[in-house]
């Protein structure tokens, strides 16, 4: 029996190559990731990982798209979670989970929102997919909060979509890039930068 049906044969090579694959990026950066080297880290042989990815590229885009749609389910799953937490302290609840994702997860997050795969890289059409759903979900929950009052009518929905997420990802850009190394501020931030958000709206 071969090396790659054995491995095959021992669950979902493609989850392994995945998680295989972050570890490598988080130990020594993308430069560090091959398919050699990620076949040579899960035991496989190196044609496997060409089984569920053609290249390098569509790899990274793979870890990104795991990362979209763990942010997806996350938010979607808040209301059903909490269904008796009032709208502003949900909202809260979310400005926090995303700061403690990128935080717990900078690897994935890098992907998902940096220049390796969007400029310097080829995304694939599912991560473009899946990144548009990702800003949807978004863009429809920023609605609702306005519907309620919760966040700010005074301005277009998009608009204060796109200025509320681009508050969040500067915060976690400055916390991955080493600039904020205090990360018993994390919890502090988030809750600072929920308040000025809700404050547009006089709540």
């Amino acid at each position: 029996m071969t090396q790659d049906k054995k491995t095959y044969h021992h669950g979902d090579l493609r989850q392994s190559l995945l998680q295989a694959a972050t570890q490598i990026i988080r130990d020594g950066g993308v430069d560090a990731l091959s398919m050699r080297k990620l076949a040579d880290n899960v035991g496989v042989s190196r044609t496997a990982p060409y089984h569920h990815f053609k290249d390098k590229n569509e790899l990274l885009c793979a870890i990104a798209e795991a990362g979209f749609a763990d942010h997806i389910r996350a938010v979607s799953e808040l209301p059903q979670q909490h269904p008796d937490l009032e709208p502003r302290l949900l909202f809260e609840l979310y400005v926090l989970g995303y700061i403690r994702f990128a935080d717990a997860n900078p690897e994935t997050y890098d992907l998902m929102f940096g220049k390796e795969i969007w400029k310097l890289g080829q995304p694939t059409e599912s991560l473009k997919g899946i990144s548009k759903c990702c800003f949807q979900h978004w863009l429809e929950w920023i609605e609702t909060l306005q519907d309620a009052g919760i966040l700010t009518d005074k301005h277009p929905t998009l608009r204060v979509a796109q200025a509320s997420w681009a508050t969040l990802h500067g915060l976690c850009r400055l916390l991955n890039d080493g600039i904020y190394v205090n990360r018993e501020d994390l919890e502090e931030m988030g809750k600072t930068a929920a308040a000025m958000l809700l404050a547009q709206a006089g709540t």
